[in-house]
């Protein structure tokens, strides 16, 4: 049996404000990461008891990093966790797989090839969930100044719903990619890269929802080694 607690306009402005509080944002920073637009007219409709759409509000969750969730299906894969000088770590699997910036492959249905230990409580504060996250390298220049050939990128395969300026991994004729997507609602999705010397890529019709329905997930960390 599973119960179903519905929460009213005010409840979620509370949750909302808390957060927003807690990461230090003001309502019009809040706006501009969620919606691309500097203004509180979203927080206000809610103070104001307006219902928010699930889309705004899936887009304000992710703003806070916070767990946009329905139920009941919950995190079924917990990673492995150590403790190190009393502070506790959690794993994220490495796969032999790389995203392009050029042609990626594509190598996630095999084991894991080892594991990065992150901070937990690190992890926590980013809202970053070890057990649904990957870790790949980066194939290619295109993403420079942000990625470069060789970087390590953390993916939180939970963040498939594209939210306007950042980094995601999908697939898209059997190779796996590394871009900043754009959308430009019911017309196109743009793909950008970092480095000027490649142009943006715009898919529109089919193609535009077949970027869409192949995100692997959101780039949420990156590693880089010099020398």
């Amino acid at each position: 049996m599973y119960f179903c607690t519905v929460l009213t306009a005010a409840e979620i402005y509370a949750l909302i404000e808390n957060r927003r509080s807690e990461l230090g944002l003001s309502q019009a920073q809040l706006g501009q990461l969620a919606f691309g637009q500097s203004n509180s007219a979203a927080i206000q409709n809610l103070r104001r008891g307006s219902s928010p759409t699930a889309d705004r509000l899936s887009a304000l969750a992710d703003a806070l990093n916070l767990e946009l969730y329905f139920g009941p299906r919950r995190d079924l894969t917990p990673a492995p966790s150590t403790t190190v000088s009393g502070e506790a770590f959690a794993t994220v699997a490495r796969y032999d797989a790389a995203g392009a910036a050029g042609d990626g492959v594509i190598n996630l249905d095999g084991p894991p090839v080892d594991h990065l230990a992150f901070s937990k409580r690190w992890l926590e504060q980013n809202g970053i969930s070890a057990g649904d996250s990957i870790l790949i390298n980066v194939r290619g220049d295109s993403m420079r100044p942000s990625l470069y050939d060789g970087d390590l990128v953390m993916i939180d395969r939970r963040k498939t719903q594209i939210r306007s300026g950042q980094i995601y991994v999908f697939r898209e004729a059997d190779a796996l990619r590394i871009k900043r997507l754009e959308v430009i609602p019911d017309a196109a999705i743009i793909l950008r890269s970092d480095n000027p010397e490649h142009p943006p890529e715009h898919r529109t019709g089919e193609a535009m929802n077949a970027v869409s329905q192949n995100i692997v997930g959101q780039v949420v960390w990156s590693g880089h080694k010099w020398g």
